[in-house]
């Protein structure tokens, strides 16, 4: 938590992130933050191809409040616009995420905007930093295609998605139904069985099923059919966004056949 109200107009605090995510209050904006970005991640963070390249991806939500700053990603110098500061009938926050390459230098700029009474205003945001993770998809859909973000896994990412992903759940699909102001689909899920989730984002008092949302994009058209899926993702700011979602019996042939030639990454108890 950082307070305007102690800095010198005009100047610029120098703050590191060094959390892998994490929130940041500023309390009656003044003068200007400069955050590096710092993570602490592990040495051999592999993302769902299975890749070790050294990129930091970051996610950027800004709180409905956010008022009273402008923020910015700063690449190399030069500074892009992220989050205006927001007025009472903005629509509501986006994600935005970034990269960056190894050697690149990356910061948030967080600039206070004048006003004549600072005392209700709070430019409050949460952010996620993730070690070589390129994601199959992105909360910010102006960085990647459809293409590259509908894409079906291939078969090795299936096995490392399984390894590596927050939640891995075998279910079927309820309904979807659309977020259009997130720009998402939400599969509603009843997952038959969790394998793992680093979260409790499936719950529920039956002993045969839980229940939970699934978040992708919208222009993937996932549509509620029949057969079981294994689904694989990541969760971002406290919500489930699908990664890779085979059926249920493709994965089965596809684990099978690499555990039969000792390729598999990592054992899950399949039926």
């Amino acid at each position: 938590m950082c307070r305007g109200l102690s800095q010198q107009k005009g100047s610029v605090e120098q703050i590191s992130l060094h959390c892998s995510e994490g929130t940041l209050d500023w309390l009656y904006p003044k003068g200007a933050l400069r955050l590096t970005l710092s993570p602490r991640l592990a040495s051999a963070v592999v993302g769902p191809g299975g890749s070790s390249s050294g990129l930091i991806t970051a996610c950027v939500k800004t709180s409905d409040q956010f008022h009273g700053a402008q923020l910015y990603l700063e690449r190399d110098g030069v500074l892009e616009l992220l989050v205006g500061d927001r007025i009472e009938s903005s629509p509501p926050p986006r994600v935005r995420c970034f990269s960056r390459l190894p050697g690149e230098k990356l910061a948030l700029f967080l600039q206070a905007t004048p006003h004549q009474d600072i005392s209700r205003r709070i430019a409050s945001f949460r952010y996620e930093l993730r070690g070589d993770w390129t994601a199959h998809m992105s909360l910010d859909s102006n960085s990647i295609s459809s293409e590259d973000a509908c894409r079906p896994c291939n078969n090795t990412e299936i096995l490392m998605a399984v390894c590596t992903s927050d939640f891995v759940v075998r279910g079927n699909i309820r309904t979807v139904e659309e977020d259009e102001n997130l720009r998402a689909a939400v599969i509603m899920v009843s997952a038959t069985r969790v394998f793992r989730q680093k979260y409790a984002l499936f719950t529920g008092s039956s002993r045969l099923a839980s229940r939970g949302e699934i978040r992708t994009l919208l222009q993937c058209g996932v549509k509620p059919g029949p057969g079981s899926f294994l689904f694989t993702g990541r969760v971002h700011f406290g919500e489930a966004w699908l990664g890779c979602a085979p059926r249920y019996k493709d994965f089965q042939r596809t684990y099978a056949e690499a555990k039969a030639a000792r390729q598999i990454p990592c054992e899950l108890p399949v039926d």
